[in-house]
This record gives structure tokens, C-alpha cells and sequence, in this order.
């Protein structure tokens, strides 16, 4: 696309505008087709600043946006279409409901939008395939096999019970952390509040008396003046750190890779992941599977939705192993991410064809070991709390007491 600015005459007076067209002869006979007054000159332009800036305020906009939608608005969306199908209502009908009643702001422009599309004669899952980064995977699937097995309604069902598994689980997985997080908040609060307005009052005092202070002593004015002096700094220095890590772990596969590897490796955390997303994999697998969605296009879906990229990669090889001819239980073994027990499981149901019934054993298998985890996620943090609040508070004591104590010792022997 070109650019070319036409200076022109209107009411007696000289005026420019930029229109985008292919060659000159466009750029006239568009400007001839606004009426807009007696053409002059025409120049060829470089590319006007707003136009880039439109291009780049619409680029953030999409970014943005490209973020999953909330789950909650959604599966009630989802279940609200599916009962109206139910009931014999016509699509359109139940996406124009939809929009009526959703209250979240982007929820209702993409159902608006879906609506307009299939209003025009386009399928429902060809319609939702531009919002596939914000619904996922799994939604466009499901509506794509809703539509060739002409079971619409169930298939939506099927997918809001998928959508609010994974919901439930985010939200134990956050009613867990939420306590060791506001102890941790707590305790970072008042160890500064200690460090940075106690700890210098007592200092003026054990310099007058020109005492000798004990290491606990030394090492809290130590911290305390460096808080002082380069506290801004080291908290600069972690922001940078974190956008640094963030800009990384896009921008580059093989450090998003190496990270996700080692999160894996972090005390409770790591297995917190795992049983998260291996669980989520085989629920939703075993959920497509037996629905009638074919075994690659599942196990693709599945493994989309796993946000580790280093399992993601590992469970991608379930995949390559069909495709060189091999069998389930091979590809599940060849990823190394399975206890000889799920692997028994899968070659038994695979064997005797019932594989789906083995897949929803599985699933509820690890249903119950992230559950179990999740219940005791506190008690396994609480003996690190203790132990970090029972150091906090010795480190205090010993060293605010011990100088205190040498003082008054000091003092009566005088």
C-alpha cells in the first residue's frame, strides 16, 4: 500500500489530505469520488505517523486480548447455549441470548462478532477459530464435533464440565497458597518494619557505650545499612529481574524450556505442576477421545492445554509414536512421565479396547493425588514457616538482647 498526498482547493482555500491507494491513478479517482474540491497536485508520501500509530494501538489491543478469557462467564455461557440447543432453539437465538445476559465486556463482543458470522452462513467453529488463543483449543474441537455428529448441545455440556475441571482446580490450587502467601507477606512486612525503625535506635546506643557486639548484633546493622543504602537499588535490580525472566521466557523456546524444566524441580511446587497438568491431559484426552474426536486430533488438544512447555514437549512424543505406526502405551512410555502402574493401565485398556474406561480410571487417579496434595499443601509449608519465624525472631533476640545485657553488665559493675 502506497501513500500519496493531494493538495487541493476548497471554498478558496488550499487543503491537503493522505489517501492509501495502489498507484496514482487510484489515489485521484478515490479523491475525485469525496467531492471534496478542485484537485491540484499529488505527491507520493512515506507512511503517515497516525497510521502507525493506529497499526500499533490495534497490534497492543490484540496482544492484549489474546489473553484466555475468564473461565467462569464462559462456562456459564457455554451452559446457558447448551440447555437453549437442548430445549430446540436455533443458534442464533442462543448466541443472541448470550449476548443479551453476559455481562463480561469481551465475552459479549466475541459472542456479538460469532453471531454476525454465522448469521452470514459461516459454522459455528469457523466462526470462534480467530478467538482460538482467548477460548482455547479445546472449545473450537468440541464445537467443530458438535456440529459434524449433530449433537451441538452435548458436545458444548461436554466442554463446560472440561472447562470447570480446570477451573476447580485453579481455584483449590489458589485457596491452598493463599494462606503461606499472607504468612510469608506478613513476615517479609515486619522484618523490614524491625530492620529498617528498631534496629537503628538501639545502634546510637551500643556506639556510646562503645560496646563489643555479638555477631547477631553486627549482622542486623549490616542488613539494616544495606536496606538503608541500596534497598532501592536491590528491589530495581529484582523488577529488572523479573521482566528480564518474563521478556525470556517469551521470547526465547530454549529458555522457556530450561525454566519450566527446573520449576518442575522446586519443593512442592514442582509436583504441584505436574500433577496439575498431566491430570488435565489425561481428563481432557479421555473426554475428546470419547466423544468421537479422533486419537491425534485428542491427544493434539490435550497436549495444547498444558502450560509447561518441557511436559509439552514430552507428551508430544505420545503423538510421534502413532504417527510412526507404534502404540498408545509405546508413546506413553516413551515420555518418561509415567509410573509403571498408569502404563499397565493403558496397555490393558488399549489391548482389550477399552481404553477410554482405563484413560477415566487414570484421570480420577490423579484427580485424588492433586486433590490429597493440594488439602496438605499448608501443612507440608508450615514446618518452613515455623522455621523461618522461630529465625526471625531468635536473630531479633539475640541481637538486640546480648549487647543490651553486656550494657546493664557493664553499667552495675560501675
Amino acid at each position: 500500500m502506497k501513500y500519496f498526498e493531494i493538495e487541493y482547493i476548497s471554498k478558496g482555500e488550499k487543503n491537503k489530505i493522505i489517501i492509501p491507494s495502489q498507484n496514482k491513478i487510484d489515489a485521484i479517482n478515490s479523491f475525485k469520488s469525496k467531492s471534496m474540491g478542485v484537485f491540484v497536485n499529488l505527491e507520493e508520501v512515506s507512511e503517515p505517523f497516525s497510521v502507525k500509530y493506529d497499526v500499533l494501538k490495534n497490534k497492543l489491543k490484540e496482544k492484549f486480548r489474546a489473553k484466555n478469557i475468564p473461565l467462569e462467564p464462559y462456562i456459564a455461557s457455554l451452559r446457558q447455549i447448551s440447555t437453549m440447543l437442548n430445549a430446540g432453539l436455533p443458534i442464533t437465538t442462543c448466541l443472541e441470548d448470550v449476548v443479551k445476559t453476559t455481562e463480561h465486556k469481551r465475552l459479549k463482543e466475541i459472542f456479538k462478532i460469532v453471531l454476525e458470522e454465522v448469521e452470514s452462513g459461516l459454522n459455528l467453529s469457523d466462526a470462534f477459530k480467530r478467538f482460538e488463543k482467548e477460548i482455547g483449543a479445546i472449545s473450537i474441537a468440541l464445537f467443530d464435533l458438535g456440529e459434524k455428529t449433530g449433537t451441538l448441545d452435548e458436545s458444548i455440556e461436554k466442554l463446560a464440565d472440561i472447562l470447570q475441571e480446570v477451573h476447580n482446580n485453579r481455584m483449590k490450587l489458589k485457596k491452598a497458597t493463599r494462606y503461606p502467601t499472607v504468612v510469608i507477606f506478613v513476615m517479609i512486612v515486619a522484618f523490614s518494619f524491625v530492620i529498617t525503625l528498631v534496629v537503628p535506635q538501639f545502634q546510637s546506643m551500643f556506639e556510646e557505650y562503645n560496646a563489643n557486639l555479638p555477631f547477631p548484633t553486627l549482622l542486623l546493622l549490616w542488613i539494616e545499612n544495606a536496606i538503608r543504602q541500596y534497598g532501592l537499588f536491590v528491589f530495581m535490580g529484582a523488577v529488572l529481574l523479573s521482566f528480564g525472566l518474563s521478556y525470556f521466557y517469551k521470547k526465547s523456546e530454549k529458555f522457556k524450556l530450561l525454566f519450566d524444566k527446573y520449576m518442575l524441580k522446586v519443593y512442592i511446587v514442582g509436583r504441584v505442576i505436574y500433577l496439575s497438568m498431566i491430570g488435565r491431559f489425561i481428563y481432557v484426552f479421555d473426554r475428546l477421545s470419547s466423544s468421537g474426536v479422533p486419537i491425534l486430533e485428542s491427544l493434539k488438544t490435550a497436549i495444547d492445554i498444558v502450560e509447561n512447555s518441557y511436559l509439552k514437549e514430552k507428551l508430544s512424543k505420545v503423538i510421534d509414536a502413532i504417527e510412526e505406526g507404534k502404540s498408545i502405551t509405546t508413546g506413553f512410555e516413551d515420555t518418561n512421565q509415567f509410573e509403571s502402574m498408569v502404563i499397565q493401565m493403558i496397555s490393558a485398556g488399549e489391548s482389550s479396547g477399552s481404553l477410554s474406561n482405563m484413560l477415566d480410571k487414570i484421570s480420577g487417579i490423579y484427580r485424588k493425588k492433586y486433590a490429597y496434595l493440594i488439602d496438605n499443601v499448608a501443612t507440608m509449608i508450615e514446618p518452613l514457616l515455623i522455621a523461618s519465624i522461630a529465625g526471625f525472631v531468635l536473630l531479633l533476640a539475640l541481637g538486640i538482647f546480648l549487647p543490651m545485657w553486656s550494657i546493664a553488665e557493664a553499667v552495675g559493675g560501675t
